[in-house]
C-alpha cells in the first residue's frame, strides 16, 4: 500500500492514505452524504447499512442554522461545538470526511470546518465509491464515541452574504464562480427548488463542479484544475466568491481553489436559493 504524494491532510487524501491511517487514535471520520430529493437516496439509511469503519454520520441539514428559511446554512458556533462534542470530535483530531457520491457534499463539511477555524480536515478523494472499488471494507457497526472539547474560532472571511455578493457583482472586484450545471447557469433549465428564478448573478462565471472531477469521482490534479479555471475565464488574481444552488457544490470549487494554492476565497452561503428568490436582485441569462 502506498499513499500518494498529492495527499494533504488539510485538503484531500486518497483511499490508500485513509486505509494506512485508519487505526490512528486521533483520526475521526465523517460520512457527510447528502442527496438532492430527486435522487431517491436516503443518506442516513445508506450510512446505517454500511460505512467506513469508525465513521460518524454528519447531518448537513441538522447541523445548520435552523433559524434560517434557507437550506443548511452554516450553524452558530455554539451549535457546531455542541454537535462535534456529542460525536467525539475535538481538538487534536485529524478529520476525514467522505460522501456516497464520490466528491459532492463532503466538500461542504470541509468548508464548514475551515469556517470554524479547523484546519486538520481533509476530503476523501473519490469518497465511499472509490473506497469500496479499491477493495476496502465497510461496516454497519456504530463507532465508539468519547467526548472531546473543540476550540472554535469562526473565520468570517470565509463566508459571504447577499450584501457582500451584490457589492462584489457591482464593483467587479471579485471573481464570482458559479458551480451549477451550465444549463442552470444560462437560465435554460428550471431550478429544482420551487419559486426560484432562472439565470445567474450578473458578472459571475460558470465552472461546473463536475468539470473539476475525473471519471471516477476524484478531483483532478492541481495543474488540470488551474486549466479548468483559466479556460472558464476566471481571473485568479482577484479574490474569489464561490456559489451554487444551496452552498454545497460551491464548496467543491472552494476545495479546488485551495488545491491550486489560492487561499483568498469565500463561499456565498445563501447561493441561488437566496439570490434567485428575491425579485429585487438582478439576474443575468445566457453564457
Amino acid at each position: 500500500m502506498t499513499t500518494s504524494p498529492a495527499d494533504d491532510p488539510k485538503t484531500l487524501v486518497s483511499t490508500d492514505w485513509l486505509a494506512a491511517h485508519l487505526k490512528d487514535p486521533d483520526l475521526r471520520i465523517f460520512d457527510a452524504s447528502w442527496y438532492m430529493p430527486d435522487t431517491g437516496r436516503d443518506a442516513k439509511a445508506e450510512y446505517a447499512a454500511g460505512h467506513i469503519p469508525g465513521a460518524r454520520f454528519f447531518d448537513i441539514d441538522e447541523i445548520s442554522d435552523n433559524r434560517s428559511e434557507l437550506p443548511h446554512m452554516a450553524p452558530p458556533v455554539e451549535k457546531f461545538m455542541s454537535r462535534m462534542r456529542a460525536m467525539g470530535v475535538g481538538d487534536g483530531h485529524q478529520v476525514v470526511v467522505y460522501d456516497g457520491t464520490g466528491l459532492f457534499s463532503a466538500a461542504r463539511v470541509w468548508w464548514l470546518f475551515r469556517l470554524m477555524g479547523q484546519t486538520n480536515i481533509a476530503v476523501l478523494d473519490g469518497g465511499l465509491p472509490k473506497w469500496v472499488a479499491d477493495g476496502h471494507k465497510v461496516t454497519s457497526a456504530a463507532p465508539t464515541i468519547r467526548d472531546r472539547h473543540m476550540t472554535v474560532k469562526m473565520e468570517a472571511h470565509r463566508l459571504r452574504d447577499v450584501t457582500d455578493v451584490a457589492r462584489a457583482a457591482k464593483l467587479g472586484d471579485h471573481s464570482i464562480i458559479d458551480a451549477r450545471a451550465p444549463e442552470r447557469f444560462r437560465g435554460d433549465a428550471p431550478e429544482p427548488r420551487e419559486g426560484m428564478r432562472s439565470g445567474h448573478i450578473p458578472g459571475s462565471l460558470n465552472v461546473f463542479y463536475k468539470d473539476l472531477l475525473t471519471a471516477d469521482g476524484t478531483m483532478k490534479a492541481p495543474t488540470a484544475l488551474r486549466t479548468v479555471f483559466t479556460d472558464a475565464g476566471i481571473n485568479l488574481t482577484k479574490p474569489a466568491i464561490t456559489t451554487c444552488g444551496s452552498g454545497v457544490t460551491a464548496a467543491i470549487v472552494s476545495l479546488a481553489l485551495e488545491r491550486i494554492g489560492k487561499t483568498d476565497h469565500a463561499l456565498y452561503d445563501g447561493s441561488w436559493s437566496e439570490w434567485g428568490m428575491y425579485a429585487d436582485l438582478p439576474i443575468a441569462t445566457g453564457a
